[in-house]
C-alpha cells in the first residue's frame, strides 16, 4: 500500500483542491466578482476634491456680493450652521456684517492627510477696506459644502 500517488502531478493536483477552498475563503466577494481594479483609485473608493473643485465651489458659492440665502441654508456644513446660531450678531461665513463689494477667492491648497482643503476669501467693502479669511471644505463632502471658516482678525 502507498501512501503517496504515484504520479507527482496528481499528488500537486490533490493539494491545491485541498486548500483551494481555504484561499478562497479569505479572499473577499468583491475581489473575487471584480478582478480589474478601478483607475484611478481613491481613497476607500470614495472621491475626494481636487484643489480646481475646492477653487470652483467657493467662487460659485462666494459669487461677488457674498453666498445666496439658499447656498447658506444647502451648501454649508451642520457644524458652521451651529457656528452661526451660537453668533447672532455677525456672519460667520463672511466674517463681517453686510454685503461686501467684492469677494476673491485664492487658489485652494488641499491636504489630503487631514482631509480637507482651504482657500483665502478676501472681500472688499464701499470704505475701500478689505478683509481676509479662510474657508474650509472636508475633501469627501457630498455634495461638496463649506465646511467652516476662520476669520483673519
Amino acid at each position: 500500500m502507498t501512501l503517496f500517488p504515484s504520479r507527482p502531478g496528481t499528488l500537486l493536483l490533490a493539494l491545491s483542491a485541498a486548500l483551494f477552498p481555504l484561499v478562497a475563503s479569505s479572499v473577499p466577494a468583491a475581489a473575487l466578482a471584480d478582478p480589474v481594479p478601478r483607475w484611478p483609485l481613491r481613497h476607500h473608493g470614495h472621491h475626494h476634491h481636487t484643489a480646481e473643485e475646492i477653487t470652483t465651489f467657493l467662487t460659485a458659492f462666494y459669487g461677488e456680493h457674498g453666498p445666496s440665502a439658499r447656498d447658506r441654508s444647502q451648501r454649508i456644513s451642520q457644524q458652521l450652521k451651529e457656528k452661526q446660531a451660537h453668533s447672532p450678531d455677525a456672519d460667520v461665513v463672511l466674517c463681517a456684517q453686510g454685503a461686501p463689494r467684492d469677494i476673491a477667492v485664492g487658489p485652494a491648497t488641499v491636504a489630503q492627510a487631514a482631509g480637507v482643503g482651504w482657500a483665502t476669501v478676501t472681500t472688499t467693502w464701499d470704505s475701500g477696506a478689505t478683509d481676509t479669511f479662510t474657508a474650509y471644505v472636508r475633501l469627501d463632502s457630498r455634495p461638496i459644502a463649506l465646511d467652516d471658516v476662520i476669520c483673519a482678525g
